[in-house]
């Protein structure tokens, strides 16, 4: 028999954490994910209408040497909407040596920045997992002929 004593203090509260709506991007080979939003404040046609309006801006931003905009090669990672809407976004280049690296994010948060009632947004680069063309869609595939 174990001779120690117990703690049987509860457990504090968790802290409040503010929620997020993780916007769930449709994948760029056209299945189409439903945004969810838990413990999410922003009604769920507004979140699908944010998200829809969102992916519509990336696909604006293209890497000047790829004639695929960066959603449909797969460099769009993650996105989430706070209940300020305020967006976060994760994304990543073909290449960590990609000329335009310092430039993209700017383009990224630049074009996110214009959707109706978004409100701050804020870019990282990730590397991990490293990109692959294996992320990209079948419309950057044929628009890049690898097939």
């Amino acid at each position: 028999m174990d001779d120690r004593p117990t703690d049987t203090t509860p457990a504090p509260e968790a802290a409040a954490i503010p929620a997020t709506a993780s916007a769930a991007l449709p994948e760029p080979n056209g299945a189409a994910v439903a945004p969810h939003a838990t413990g999410s404040a922003i009604p769920a046609e507004e979140l699908e209408r944010l998200t829809a309006d969102i992916v519509a801006a990336l696909k604006t931003v293209y890497d000047p040497e790829i004639p695929a905009d960066i959603y449909e090669l797969g460099l769009i990672y993650r996105v989430d909407i706070d209940d300020s809407r305020n967006v976060e976004i994760d994304m990543t280049l073909t290449a960590p040596g990609c000329p335009v690296a310092g430039e993209m994010p700017g383009w990224v948060e630049n074009a996110v920045s214009l959707v109706p009632g978004v409100g701050n947004v804020n870019v990282s680069m990730v590397f991990d997992p490293p990109w692959t063309p294996e992320r990209m869609s079948d419309e950057a595939r044929v628009a890049l002929d690898w097939y």
